[in-house]
């Protein structure tokens, strides 16, 4: 399972969604969708926009955890 943790990361570097969408040169509604979970993927090019306007690294933003049901099969 991927956990998105961008909205830690915006909160730590105190960022709101425009004041990122700005930094990142991203649209509000890119960012947006990431924070609801309501896409399908993120391009490699939209986590390079994000990881160098908060200066952190892919794992900040988004974490792979095992799920445990899957683990089970």
């Amino acid at each position: 399972m991927i956990i998105i943790k961008l909205a830690a990361k915006m909160k730590e570097e105190g960022y709101n969604i425009s004041s990122l969408a700005i930094a990142a040169g991203l649209h509000r509604n890119g960012i947006s969708k990431i924070l609801n979970g309501k896409n399908n993927g993120i391009e490699f090019d939209t986590l390079s926009k994000l990881c160098a306007a908060l200066k952190c690294n892919v794992q900040d933003i988004i974490e792979y955890v095992e799920d445990k049901n899957s683990a089970q099969e």
